[in-house]
């Protein structure tokens, strides 16, 4: 990821420029977007990823907009047709996970490579808590930024096996209080639309 010098804040900006360079399939189909790039941020500032906070960034928003095109609605991509969609979001899975792994994250691979399983595992349960492919999403993000304890493990087994997400919030809650990302974690919660609760 040395070779990304996209800013934080840029990181949805650098990914149109680079789905563009895809050719015309897909350029044609590339829309702009004022949405901040929350989740990008979310890593961008946490103590792991102070080398590299643009090119973390870029990873998660380029993973995320693959999770958007076969789950919600694309933020970039929305007026690709449904089958190909599915297939721009696997190639994106694919091109998150190789810049990780040449950098060497390879908690960042597995974090991300858990995350795309377990969002599959709950758009496959019609009894699915409804906010808990964001808590995930969340609570991986922040073990990207700030590293992921036992709290954090075991929350996402108890996720996969039982569909309880409030565990794994709680345990994202805990780490980005301590690594001073509580006020980025609220604003990445607001922009992906799960209300927290409140901690008070």
């Amino acid at each position: 990821m040395a070779a990304e010098t996209t800013r934080p804040e840029d990181a949805l900006a650098g990914l149109a420029a680079q789905l563009r360079d895809e050719g015309p399939v897909i350029a044609a189909h590339v829309a702009e977007t004022a949405e901040a790039p929350a989740l990008g941020l979310l890593v961008a500032a946490g103590p792991r990823c102070a080398e590299d906070p643009g090119g973390y960034a870029a990873v998660v928003e380029l993973v995320r907009e693959g999770y958007l095109c076969h789950y919600r609605e694309p933020r970039l991509l929305g007026r690709l047709d449904a089958d190909l969609r599915l297939l721009v979001g696997d190639h994106l899975y694919a091109r998150g996970i190789e810049k990780l792994a040449l950098l060497g994250d390879l908690l960042a691979v597995a974090e991300l490579s858990d995350l795309i399983s377990t969002a599959a595992q709950l758009d496959a349960d019609p009894g699915a808590d409804p906010a808990a492919p964001e808590i995930a999403w969340l609570a991986a993000t922040v073990a990207i930024a700030a590293g992921a304890g036992d709290p954090h493990r075991e929350a996402k087994a108890t996720l996969r096996d039982s569909g309880d997400p409030v565990p794994l919030w709680s345990a994202a809650a805990e780490r980005a209080e301590r690594a001073g990302l509580s006020e980025q974690l609220s604003l990445a919660s607001e922009a992906v639309g799960f209300a927290a609760p409140n901690r008070g």
